[in-house]
């Protein structure tokens, strides 16, 4: 049996489940199991965390793309739970989908400091969109746990995925970024 096809379309079948981790949404409970759960109920925030652990597998400073992503989505928390609105939020968390996906999709190797600041920035915009819906700690760290988990995911489907499966993947992931993108 091929696991990383499997994976792959397990991952890419939760693209269906409704975007609820979004501001405009119902109010969430604020316990870890809630922010836990929280990335996985919406198609952009699982999408992109997958994304960024695929594509930090390929990168020159791929060991610390992912930290970094989850240092500062704990920066993002905290101004959403202090209250700093960004303008455009949802919008921008679309194109974080299409532009990883698109990064994936073409093979795109940056300079290291030039992915660390571009994954730092897409964690931000999904880290401030969670800080105003799960603002107490225990929600956070469920939040962070979760996206650590999705992003080993995505390094996990980065390392045995052909070039060509990863490059689709990154494709689908762009489609779906851009489907997001006219929703919003």
């Amino acid at each position: 049996m091929n696991y990383s096809k499997t994976l792959l379309a397990g991952a890419l079948a939760l693209v269906c489940l409704p975007a609820l981790a979004h501001p405009e949404t119902a109010p969430h409970a604020h316990g870890f199991l809630d922010g836990f759960a929280h990335p996985f109920s919406g198609a952009d925030h699982l999408l992109a965390m997958l994304a960024v652990g695929m594509w930090s597998v390929r990168q020159a400073n791929a060991q610390a793309l992912p930290p970094t992503f989850l240092g500062m989505m704990l920066l993002g928390v905290l101004s959403g739970v202090a209250g700093l609105a960004i303008p455009g939020l949802e919008l921008g968390i679309a194109l974080t989908v299409v532009l990883m996906g698109a990064l994936i999709a073409l093979a795109a190797r940056l300079p290291a400091p030039a992915g660390a600041a571009l994954v730092g920035l897409f964690a931000v915009l999904h880290g401030n969109a969670h800080g105003h819906e799960l603002p107490q700690a225990a929600s956070a760290m469920g939040l962070l746990a979760a996206s650590a988990l999705l992003i080993l995911a995505g390094r996990a489907l980065g390392r045995v995925s052909p070039a060509l499966v990863s490059k689709l993947s990154g494709a689908l992931i762009a489609a779906v970024g851009l489907l997001l993108v006219t929703g919003v």
